[in-house]
């Protein structure tokens, strides 16, 4: 049955990987993925809600796709349909809502036809035992790199969020699996996967035997892969000493850690329900950086959390600005409904918020050029994206530790391994030039 289709993806790794899943299985089945601007027959909205901007954006979505494809099933899946489906059965047009557990099922349920009179609804709670769903993939669309989720679930419950709702409890892909993903991924020519999951750290927990994240890059290792592994977002209190000095080590780890801290303040996490303390999150980051001087250490922190005084935005602020840490990811505050935090009592001013987010803002971006220089003339392996500028013959690229390189080339495809020299800093990364004592792989 030949169709068109489009996929339109919100939020992290884990969605963009299940998305990835859902393209190969609708290219399978003989569907073709339409060309930007095309009329599509079918359109699936893979949402996020993590943040009210996230939820304001899958909606938009979702009413975009109607608008623009007047003729097409419409299916809106994953996080919303999860925690607010009645919030997508209000919007005229939208005839699949399916939400995580049965996000699997959605091939299926398009192909055998879906009626535009009625809106179908595949919803399902999740259960104390649900297994790891298996999406297997063998390639990954449009990307150097591909993604391979090997956890799903979460059950920290951090007061402000919504995701232990929509992702259920934890669950691990078998790691004989992994291997086995990642020699077909291997086969398809990617150099780079990054191993993802809705809470990483926890990978192996509801497994049998001594199974864990830094039991499985053992494995992974073994297999000598002509690839190399990128690890997701990691816990502050699930990333040991082991797994860093395998990470400073290790050729084939990338030497990149994005950490979530959320607030620098201990009143602030303990109202959080973080779990650890800023000082052992700073003693954390001395560790990372005494190991391996060049890791990039990512941060997410937040900006306006219910009763942060200035005090506790200054100590938030001032344990960042203290930190060898490389780049930022700020958000401001978003109240999500069925959420501890949502009913504090003491919101900070939205005005405040902004302002707090901004301050983290300007820092994050002097700490990202900082990193930047204290990378100059070193060589660096750099995995080859797309074209910054072909005329040129300027390629862009990415490094082991997260550097966005670009270089000059003569004969060097995107999905290459390339040794680069750093030269020179740019406004958005570094620049520099082939190294040539290197061998490409």
């Amino acid at each position: 049955m030949a169709f068109s289709f489009t996929i339109i993806t919100l939020g992290c790794k884990v969605n963009q990987y299940e998305s990835a899943w859902l393209d190969q299985t609708l290219r399978q089945a003989g569907g073709t993925p339409s060309e930007a601007g095309a009329l599509s027959d079918v359109v699936i909205v893979n949402t996020c809600i993590v943040t009210q901007r996230a939820s304001h954006q899958s909606r938009q979505a979702i009413r975009k796709a109607i608008r623009e494809n007047k003729n097409a099933t419409i299916a809106a899946i994953g996080c919303y349909a999860q925690a607010f489906p009645e919030e997508l059965t209000a919007i005229q047009g939208v005839h699949l809502i399916a939400d995580n557990r049965t996000k699997g099922q959605v091939p299926r349920m398009l192909l055998n036809g879906i009626s535009k009179q009625q809106q179908v609804l595949s919803l399902k709670p999740f259960e104390p035992h649900t297994p790891f769903d298996f999406l297997r993939i063998s390639t990954f669309p449009s990307r150097a790199r591909a993604y391979l989720k090997i956890q799903d679930g979460c059950q920290s419950f951090c007061s402000y969020c919504i995701v232990p709702h929509t992702r259920g409890p934890y669950r691990s892909l078998a790691p004989e699996a992994v291997i086995s993903v990642l020699h077909d991924l291997s086969a398809q020519g990617f150099k780079e996967v990054v191993l993802t999951g809705v809470h990483l750290g926890k990978y192996g927990v509801d497994l049998k035997g001594e199974i864990h994240l830094t039991a499985l890059l053992e494995a992974v290792g073994k297999a000598r892969l002509p690839l190399r592994i990128r690890l997701s977002s990691l816990e502050p209190n699930e990333l040991d000493r082991g797994l860093i000095e395998r990470m400073a080590h290790e050729p084939w780890l990338c030497r990149h850690f994005h950490i979530p801290l959320q607030s620098g303040d201990d009143r602030i996490l303990r109202r959080m329900n973080r779990g650890f303390t800023r000082a052992a999150f700073a003693r954390l980051i001395e560790t990372i950086h005494a190991e391996s001087p060049s890791a990039a250490i990512g941060v997410d922190v937040m900006a306006g959390f219910p009763g942060e005084d200035e005090p506790a935005h200054q100590n938030t602020y001032t344990l960042l600005r203290d930190l060898p840490i490389s780049y930022l990811h700020v958000f401001p505050f978003s109240p999500r409904p069925g959420t501890p935090a949502a009913s504090f009592s003491d919101p900070v001013d939205p005005k405040t918020i902004k302002m707090r987010a901004a301050q983290l803002r300007e820092l994050g971006q002097g700490k990202r050029l900082l990193f930047y220089n204290s990378c100059l003339a070193q060589r660096f392996d750099v995995l080859t994206e797309t074209w910054h500028n072909a005329q040129e013959k300027l390629i862009r690229g990415t490094s082991d530790n997260y550097l966005p390189v670009i270089f000059s080339s003569e004969g060097i495809h995107p999905g290459s391994i390339i040794p680069v020299h750093i030269d020179r800093v740019r406004e958005n990364g570094v620049s520099g030039h082939v190294h040539r004592e290197g061998v490409p792989w």
